[in-house]
C-alpha cells in the first residue's frame, strides 16, 4: 500500500459566467488527496492519512476517494472542510486558499500509524508549509524513510501560505535529501532556487540526491527527469478537448508512483537503478495521464483502463 498525506479541500472552480459574474462549481480536491485519487483510479493499493471533515463538503471528499479504490485511514473530524477558491484564466488555473483551523489540520502523532503493508509515502503542498502539522508530517516521513520505505514529494508551491521562507526551504531541502522521488513544477523550481536559472537550480536540487528520480514538469514544454547520469525529456501530452489544468501536476504525480509501484519500486533506493528508457516510459505514461484529466473539468484522473487501453470512462 502507498500511503498519501496532505491536505484535501473543496476546489470551487470557476466554470460560467451569469449575468457577468463568474460561476463556481464545488470539486474535492487538494494535492495529496488528488494523488490519492490517481492511484486508486490505477488499481493501487492506496491510503490516505488525513483527517477530512464530517461535513457536508467532508461527505462529498470522503464519498470521492472511497468511490475511486482509496482506503481511508484518517478520522473523520468535526472542524469544517478547508476550501480553495480556483479563478481561470485561458484555462490556467489561479488559487485562494481557505484553511484555518479545518479538519484536514487536526493530525495527532498517535494517528500517524503506517500500516504493515505500507510501502511507501507521498505528501507535499500546503501540508508542509508550516504549522504544527507540517512539524507531524515531516517527523512521520521521517519515520518512513528510515524504516527502508519509499518517499515521495511534491512540494507544490503555494507562496501565499508560506510566513517563514527560510524555513520552509530548510524543510523542503531536508526531505528532498531523502526523496527517492521528487517531483515538482518550474514555477516551485523558481522559488526555491529564484537566483539560478532552470537548468542551475535543477542541478543544485537533484544535487542534493543524485540517486533520487527528480522530475520537473514543464507545462506545454513537457517534463525533464534526473537519475544519476541520465537527464531525460518528454514531451507534454495532448489534450483535446482542452477543458483546464486542474489537478494535472497531480495527475502526473500519482502516474509516476503507480508505475513504479506496478514495476516492482516501491523500497528505498527503487529508483536508483533506473535505466533512460524507464524514465522516459514513466514521463510518457504520466503526460499522457495529465493531459486526459485537461480534458475534464476539475481534477478528474483517468482510471488504468483508460489510461492503458484507451476505454471510454470519460464520466468517471
Amino acid at each position: 500500500m502507498i500511503l498519501v498525506g496532505g491536505e484535501n479541500l473543496i476546489d470551487f472552480v470557476q466554470d460560467t459566467d451569469a449575468g457577468g459574474l463568474p460561476r463556481y462549481v464545488a470539486n474535492p480536491g487538494g494535492s495529496p488527496y488528488n494523488v490519492a485519487m490517481a492511484l486508486g483510479r490505477q488499481e493501487v493499493p492506496v491510503g490516505y492519512l488525513t483527517p477530512i471533515s464530517s461535513d457536508s463538503l467532508g461527505d462529498l471528499m470522503a464519498a470521492r476517494l472511497v468511490d475511486s479504490g482509496v482506503h481511508l485511514l484518517g478520522r473523520r473530524a468535526p472542524e469544517p472542510s478547508s476550501l480553495a477558491v480556483v479563478s481561470l484564466t485561458d484555462g490556467v488555473a489561479s488559487y485562494g486558499f481557505y484553511r484555518e483551523e479545518t479538519a484536514e489540520r487536526q493530525i495527532t502523532k498517535a494517528a500517524l500509524t503506517a500500516p504493515a503493508e505500507a510501502t511507501a509515502f507521498h505528501i507535499g503542498s500546503l501540508a508542509l508549509t508550516g504549522g504544527a502539522d507540517a512539524d507531524l508530517w515531516e517527523a512521520f516521513w521521517e519515520e518512513i524513510r528510515t524504516a527502508g520505505r519509499f518517499t515521495s514529494l511534491d512540494p507544490n508551491v503555494r507562496a501565499a501560505f508560506i510566513k517563514d521562507r527560510a524555513a520552509y526551504l530548510d524543510r523542503i531541502t531536508r526531505m528532498a535529501a531523502g526523496a527517492d522521488l521528487l517531483k515538482l513544477s518550474d514555477e516551485d523550481l523558481e522559488y526555491l532556487y529564484p537566483d539560478m536559472d532552470q537548468a542551475a537550480g535543477l542541478a543544485a536540487l537533484h544535487g542534493l540526491n543524485p540517486d533520487a528520480l527528480t522530475v520537473l514538469t514543464k507545462g506545454d514544454a513537457g517534463a525533464e527527469a534526473w537519475l544519476g547520469e541520465h537527464c531525460v525529456t518528454a514531451p507534454a501530452g495532448h489534450a483535446d478537448p482542452f477543458a483546464d489544468t486542474v489537478g494535472a501536476g497531480d495527475t502526473f504525480a500519482g502516474t509516476l508512483l503507480a508505475e513504479l509501484h506496478v514495476r516492482g519500486r516501491m523500497k528505498a533506493g527503487g529508483t536508483k537503478d533506473l535505466n533512460a528508457n524507464d524514465i522516459k516510459t514513466l514521463l510518457e505514461t504520466a503526460a499522457r495521464a495529465a493531459a486526459i484529466n485537461c480534458t475534464r473539468s476539475g481534477c478528474n484522473p483517468p482510471t488504468r483502463a483508460e489510461l492503458h487501453t484507451g476505454a471510454d470512462t470519460s464520466s468517471a
